[in-house]
């Protein structure tokens, strides 16, 4: 998760031009392991199942050898999978005319979304051991969640932040 400076000529661009954005935040999914990481895991998991796989092959069980590499096949082509759907952003903005949310999928398709800032409410469910499960920002017929593949320390930052600027814009 990102905040930008609502003061920003890119901020400025994505919401209304007569006011300056008031808030501005760009949301990404959350991925645990990075680059560096995911190389070392594939490095590790093809060892230990070519290991394997070899061992099988010396003992006249070939085939198992063929089903190990598929395994390391099936484990990669799940990562780049995972980290291809984690292209996925959504970008906030709110000024004091307008409130502007953009949602991109992974593929590039954006969508954006226009709410008058002092007519959208902000709807945040909260279960006790988990923390807030769902955000949506509602106005008469449209009724959008934000935020769902964030992580429950993310949601709370930004659930904070973000209601902290509309009860500022509503003033």
């Amino acid at each position: 998760m990102e905040y930008r400076n609502p003061n920003s000529p890119s901020a400025a661009a994505n919401c209304g031009a007569h006011l300056p954005p008031v808030f501005a935040a760009r949301l990404f999914p959350y991925r645990s392991l990075g680059h560096r990481g995911f190389v070392i895991l594939m490095v590790f998991i093809s060892v230990i199942c070519f290991g394997i796989g070899g061992f099988f092959w010396s003992i006249g069980a070939w085939p198992v050898f063929g089903f190990m590499g598929l395994d390391v096949l099936a484990i990669y082509v799940a990562f780049r999978i995972n980290y291809r759907d984690a292209r996925a952003f959504e970008e906030i903005t709110i000024s004091r005319e307008e409130m502007v949310i953009r949602k991109c999928d992974p593929r590039g398709r954006c969508k954006n979304f226009n709410f008058n800032p002092v007519w959208a409410q902000f709807i945040v469910n909260r279960h006790d051991e988990i923390g807030i499960t769902r955000m949506v920002i509602a106005s008469r017929k449209l009724r959008l969640t934000i935020g769902d593949f964030l992580n429950p320390e993310d949601r709370e930052s930004f659930a904070r932040a973000f209601g902290a600027a509309l009860a500022d814009v509503k003033r």
